[in-house]
């Protein structure tokens, strides 16, 4: 039920012009870090919010554009990241977008916000089918979560 729900306001926000485009500005130098949550130990941001990722990615190549990323802004950065408590420094990485932004990495996998997760421990998406893919939370292995 969470997942169509996620999915449904995905779809509706996106069609209704409700979703604010990919996120203005990056990130100067963006931190990951490690939390705990339900699904065990994961990777987020600086400030506690989630990061996705998305299987229909290739390892360091985004496909997620355009209405996608509307709903499932990338963790952008103009240099690079930082590893925060908990993630392994060497498994961050940037790759080039189509509209020249840098998305951060870990393990090779670019990693997304979901637009309606707007407080730290919010998951709202985890295992979602969407955009062609399934939205995964990360592990500070670097492993999806299943």
């Amino acid at each position: 039920m969470r997942r169509r729900c996620c999915l449904l306001v995905a779809a509706l926000a996106t069609f209704a012009g409700l979703v604010p485009p990919a996120p203005a500005a990056a990130a100067a130098e963006p931190t990951v870090q490690a939390r705990s949550s339900s699904y065990g130990r994961i990777v987020v941001d600086r400030k506690g919010l989630t990061l996705y990722a998305f299987t229909r990615d290739g390892r360091g190549r985004s496909r997620c554009y355009g209405a996608c990323a509307r709903a499932w802004p990338p963790l952008l950065t103009e240099q690079r990241p930082r590893a925060g408590r908990g993630v392994r420094g060497a498994l961050l990485g940037t790759t080039g977008r189509r509209d020249g932004t840098r998305q951060v990495t870990y393990r090779g996998r670019p990693l997304y916000y979901y637009v309606r997760e707007r407080r730290p421990g919010q998951i709202f998406c985890q295992n979602v089918v969407g955009f062609g893919g399934t939205w995964l939370l990360v592990s500070p292995r670097g492993a999806v979560i299943r």
